[in-house]
Protein backbone atom coordinates (compact mmCIF):
# COMPACT_ATOMS: atom_id res chain seq x y z
CA UNK A 1 0.00 0.00 0.00
CA UNK A 2 1.41 3.36 -1.09
CA UNK A 3 1.67 6.14 1.38
CA UNK A 4 0.32 9.65 0.80
CA UNK A 5 2.22 11.83 -1.66
CA UNK A 6 3.92 14.94 -0.26
CA UNK A 7 2.13 18.17 -0.96
CA UNK A 8 3.04 19.70 -4.32
CA UNK A 9 3.82 23.08 -2.84
CA UNK A 10 6.40 21.64 -0.46
CA UNK A 11 8.15 19.78 -3.30
CA UNK A 12 8.36 22.95 -5.38
CA UNK A 13 9.71 24.85 -2.39
CA UNK A 14 12.52 22.32 -1.96
CA UNK A 15 13.38 22.44 -5.67
CA UNK A 16 13.54 26.23 -5.72
CA UNK A 17 15.50 26.66 -2.47
CA UNK A 18 18.89 28.33 -2.95
CA UNK A 19 21.97 26.12 -2.75
CA UNK A 20 23.69 26.54 0.60
CA UNK A 21 26.79 28.74 0.30
CA UNK A 22 26.04 29.98 -3.25
CA UNK A 23 25.97 33.62 -2.14
CA UNK A 24 29.21 33.14 -0.24
CA UNK A 25 30.87 31.65 -3.33
CA UNK A 26 29.87 34.59 -5.47
CA UNK A 27 31.21 37.01 -2.84
CA UNK A 28 34.41 34.99 -2.53
CA UNK A 29 34.88 35.10 -6.29
CA UNK A 30 34.53 38.86 -6.31
CA UNK A 31 37.06 39.18 -3.51
CA UNK A 32 39.53 37.00 -5.40
CA UNK A 33 39.06 39.11 -8.50
CA UNK A 34 39.76 42.30 -6.55
CA UNK A 35 42.85 40.71 -5.00
CA UNK A 36 44.14 39.74 -8.45
CA UNK A 37 43.61 43.31 -9.68
CA UNK A 38 45.53 44.73 -6.70
CA UNK A 39 48.36 42.22 -7.26
CA UNK A 40 48.54 43.19 -10.94
CA UNK A 41 48.78 46.88 -10.01
CA UNK A 42 51.54 46.17 -7.49
CA UNK A 43 53.46 44.15 -10.05
CA UNK A 44 53.07 46.95 -12.60
CA UNK A 45 54.38 49.55 -10.18
CA UNK A 46 57.29 47.29 -9.25
CA UNK A 47 58.22 46.77 -12.88
CA UNK A 48 58.00 50.49 -13.60
CA UNK A 49 59.88 51.71 -10.54
CA UNK A 50 62.13 48.99 -9.17
CA UNK A 51 63.41 47.37 -12.35
CA UNK A 52 64.86 50.59 -13.83
CA UNK A 53 66.83 51.03 -10.61
CA UNK A 54 68.11 47.46 -10.74
CA UNK A 55 68.91 47.45 -14.42
CA UNK A 56 70.35 50.47 -16.24
CA UNK A 57 69.26 48.87 -19.50
CA UNK A 58 65.63 48.90 -18.40
CA UNK A 59 66.01 52.53 -17.32
CA UNK A 60 67.34 53.43 -20.75
CA UNK A 61 64.48 51.68 -22.50
CA UNK A 62 61.90 53.47 -20.36
CA UNK A 63 63.57 56.85 -20.98
CA UNK A 64 64.43 57.36 -17.32
CA UNK A 65 68.01 58.36 -18.21
CA UNK A 66 67.11 60.81 -20.96
CA UNK A 67 67.15 64.55 -20.34
CA UNK A 68 67.22 67.76 -22.31
CA UNK A 69 68.53 71.21 -21.51
CA UNK A 70 71.80 72.99 -20.86
CA UNK A 71 72.73 70.93 -17.79
CA UNK A 72 72.10 67.65 -19.62
CA UNK A 73 74.12 68.84 -22.61
CA UNK A 74 76.99 69.89 -20.35
CA UNK A 75 76.89 66.51 -18.63
CA UNK A 76 77.49 64.85 -22.00
CA UNK A 77 80.82 66.68 -22.31
CA UNK A 78 82.21 65.11 -19.11
CA UNK A 79 84.55 62.13 -19.30
CA UNK A 80 83.36 58.86 -17.83
CA UNK A 81 85.96 57.15 -15.67
CA UNK A 82 84.69 53.99 -14.00
CA UNK A 83 87.67 53.56 -11.68
CA UNK A 84 88.76 57.02 -10.59
CA UNK A 85 92.02 57.77 -8.80
CA UNK A 86 92.59 56.00 -5.50
CA UNK A 87 91.37 57.74 -2.36
CA UNK A 88 94.40 56.51 -0.39
CA UNK A 89 96.55 59.54 -1.25
CA UNK A 90 93.79 62.08 -0.57
CA UNK A 91 94.72 64.96 1.72
CA UNK A 92 91.97 67.48 2.52
CA UNK A 93 94.51 70.06 3.66
CA UNK A 94 95.99 70.08 0.15
CA UNK A 95 92.96 72.14 -0.95
CA UNK A 96 93.77 74.94 1.51
CA UNK A 97 90.18 75.56 2.53
CA UNK A 98 89.85 79.00 4.19
CA UNK A 99 93.54 79.76 3.61
CA UNK A 100 93.07 82.24 0.76
CA UNK A 101 91.34 85.61 0.34
CA UNK A 102 90.98 86.18 -3.40
CA UNK A 103 88.65 89.18 -3.07
CA UNK A 104 90.94 90.86 -0.53
CA UNK A 105 88.17 91.73 1.94
CA UNK A 106 90.00 90.16 4.86
CA UNK A 107 87.31 87.47 5.27
CA UNK A 108 87.68 83.72 4.90
CA UNK A 109 85.58 82.00 2.26
CA UNK A 110 83.31 80.60 5.00
CA UNK A 111 82.37 84.11 6.12
CA UNK A 112 81.84 85.20 2.51
CA UNK A 113 79.46 82.30 1.84
CA UNK A 114 77.57 82.85 5.10
CA UNK A 115 77.12 86.53 4.19
CA UNK A 116 75.93 85.52 0.71
CA UNK A 117 73.49 82.75 1.66
CA UNK A 118 72.05 83.98 4.99
CA UNK A 119 69.60 86.83 5.43
CA UNK A 120 69.11 89.29 8.29
CA UNK A 121 72.77 88.91 9.19
CA UNK A 122 74.63 90.73 11.92
CA UNK A 123 78.39 90.82 12.41
CA UNK A 124 80.55 90.39 15.47
CA UNK A 125 81.45 94.09 15.38
CA UNK A 126 81.59 97.24 13.27
CA UNK A 127 83.82 96.64 10.28
CA UNK A 128 84.08 92.94 11.16
CA UNK A 129 83.43 90.29 8.52
CA UNK A 130 82.55 87.46 10.88
CA UNK A 131 78.82 86.69 10.77
CA UNK A 132 77.36 86.63 14.28
CA UNK A 133 73.72 85.77 13.51
CA UNK A 134 71.56 85.20 10.48
CA UNK A 135 68.73 83.19 8.95
CA UNK A 136 69.26 80.38 6.45
CA UNK A 137 66.58 78.87 4.25
CA UNK A 138 68.41 75.60 3.96
CA UNK A 139 68.38 74.22 0.41
CA UNK A 140 69.17 70.64 1.50
CA UNK A 141 66.28 70.19 3.94
CA UNK A 142 63.94 73.03 3.04
CA UNK A 143 63.86 74.19 6.67
CA UNK A 144 64.61 77.57 8.27
CA UNK A 145 67.73 77.64 10.44
CA UNK A 146 68.54 80.48 12.81
CA UNK A 147 72.31 80.73 12.91
CA UNK A 148 74.15 81.96 16.01
CA UNK A 149 77.93 81.95 16.14
CA UNK A 150 79.32 79.97 19.04
CA UNK A 151 81.39 76.97 20.01
CA UNK A 152 78.28 74.81 20.37
CA UNK A 153 76.10 76.46 17.70
CA UNK A 154 78.22 77.39 14.68
CA UNK A 155 78.21 73.81 13.30
CA UNK A 156 74.45 74.05 12.90
CA UNK A 157 75.22 75.73 9.57
CA UNK A 158 78.11 74.33 7.57
CA UNK A 159 79.67 75.20 4.23
CA UNK A 160 79.36 72.31 1.81
CA UNK A 161 81.57 71.76 -1.22
CA UNK A 162 78.80 70.65 -3.60
CA UNK A 163 81.28 68.42 -5.40
CA UNK A 164 83.14 67.16 -2.34
CA UNK A 165 86.90 67.67 -2.13
CA UNK A 166 87.40 63.92 -1.90
CA UNK A 167 85.20 63.34 -4.95
CA UNK A 168 87.16 65.98 -6.87
CA UNK A 169 90.42 64.31 -5.85
CA UNK A 170 89.28 60.93 -7.19
CA UNK A 171 87.92 62.40 -10.43
CA UNK A 172 90.91 64.44 -11.52
CA UNK A 173 92.19 66.82 -8.82
CA UNK A 174 94.90 64.40 -7.68
CA UNK A 175 96.95 65.54 -10.69
CA UNK A 176 96.67 69.30 -9.97
CA UNK A 177 99.31 71.60 -8.60
CA UNK A 178 98.82 73.40 -5.29
CA UNK A 179 97.63 76.61 -6.96
CA UNK A 180 94.71 74.87 -8.67
CA UNK A 181 93.93 72.82 -5.59
CA UNK A 182 93.68 76.02 -3.52
CA UNK A 183 91.51 77.66 -6.16
CA UNK A 184 89.11 74.73 -6.12
CA UNK A 185 89.06 74.48 -2.33
CA UNK A 186 88.03 78.13 -2.02
CA UNK A 187 85.76 78.56 -5.03
CA UNK A 188 82.40 79.91 -3.84
CA UNK A 189 80.76 78.55 -7.01
CA UNK A 190 81.18 75.10 -5.47
CA UNK A 191 79.93 76.09 -2.01
CA UNK A 192 76.59 76.40 -0.25
CA UNK A 193 75.69 77.21 3.35
CA UNK A 194 73.59 74.24 4.46
CA UNK A 195 72.18 72.31 7.38
CA UNK A 196 75.09 70.80 9.34
CA UNK A 197 73.62 67.31 9.93
CA UNK A 198 72.57 67.01 6.27
CA UNK A 199 76.08 67.95 5.16
CA UNK A 200 77.57 65.36 7.49
CA UNK A 201 75.13 62.75 6.20
CA UNK A 202 76.29 63.47 2.63
CA UNK A 203 79.98 63.11 3.45
CA UNK A 204 81.93 62.84 0.20
CA UNK A 205 79.19 61.00 -1.71
CA UNK A 206 78.50 61.74 -5.36
CA UNK A 207 75.00 62.06 -6.84
CA UNK A 208 75.01 58.29 -7.38
CA UNK A 209 74.80 57.75 -3.62
CA UNK A 210 73.31 60.89 -2.09
CA UNK A 211 70.82 63.61 -2.95
CA UNK A 212 69.42 66.30 -0.60
CA UNK A 213 66.37 65.30 1.46
CA UNK A 214 64.61 68.30 -0.09
CA UNK A 215 63.37 66.84 -3.39
CA UNK A 216 62.58 70.30 -4.74
CA UNK A 217 66.30 71.10 -4.72
CA UNK A 218 67.46 68.03 -6.65
CA UNK A 219 67.55 69.73 -10.05
CA UNK A 220 69.51 72.76 -8.78
CA UNK A 221 71.88 70.51 -6.86
CA UNK A 222 72.70 68.22 -9.78
CA UNK A 223 72.99 71.13 -12.22
CA UNK A 224 75.54 72.82 -9.94
CA UNK A 225 77.52 69.60 -9.58
CA UNK A 226 77.64 69.33 -13.36
CA UNK A 227 78.71 72.96 -13.61
CA UNK A 228 81.55 72.41 -11.13
CA UNK A 229 82.77 69.27 -12.85
CA UNK A 230 82.66 70.98 -16.24
CA UNK A 231 84.50 74.07 -14.92
CA UNK A 232 87.35 71.95 -13.56
CA UNK A 233 87.19 69.17 -16.18
CA UNK A 234 86.47 66.49 -13.60
CA UNK A 235 85.16 63.07 -14.58
CA UNK A 236 82.00 61.17 -13.59
CA UNK A 237 81.28 57.48 -13.25
CA UNK A 238 78.53 55.88 -15.34
CA UNK A 239 76.35 55.36 -12.25
CA UNK A 240 76.87 59.00 -11.27
CA UNK A 241 75.90 60.15 -14.75
CA UNK A 242 72.78 57.99 -14.75
CA UNK A 243 71.74 59.37 -11.36
CA UNK A 244 72.16 62.90 -12.69
CA UNK A 245 70.20 62.16 -15.86
CA UNK A 246 67.42 60.60 -13.82
CA UNK A 247 67.08 63.85 -11.85
CA UNK A 248 67.31 66.08 -14.94
CA UNK A 249 64.68 63.93 -16.67
CA UNK A 250 62.17 65.50 -14.29
CA UNK A 251 63.22 69.09 -15.00
CA UNK A 252 63.57 69.63 -18.77
CA UNK A 253 65.56 72.71 -19.69
CA UNK A 254 67.51 72.89 -16.42
CA UNK A 255 70.59 75.09 -16.89
CA UNK A 256 73.99 75.02 -15.25
CA UNK A 257 74.23 77.90 -12.72
CA UNK A 258 76.30 80.89 -13.86
CA UNK A 259 77.40 81.99 -10.40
Amino acid sequence: MKGPRPPRGRKRAVRNAPIAGAGFSRAGGLERLLILIVVAIVIGVTVGVVLPRMSPRVGQLTGEYRAVGNAAETLETLRIVERPHSHKTYDRDAFGYQKTDDDGDGCTIREDVLARDLTDITHTGVGECKVRTGTLKDPYTGTIIHFVRGVKTSAKVQIDHVVALSDAWKSGASAWDSTKLYRYGNDSYNMLAVDGPANEDKGDASAAYWLPPNIDFHCDYVARQIGVKAKYKLSVTSSEKQAMLKVLHGCPGEAVPRH
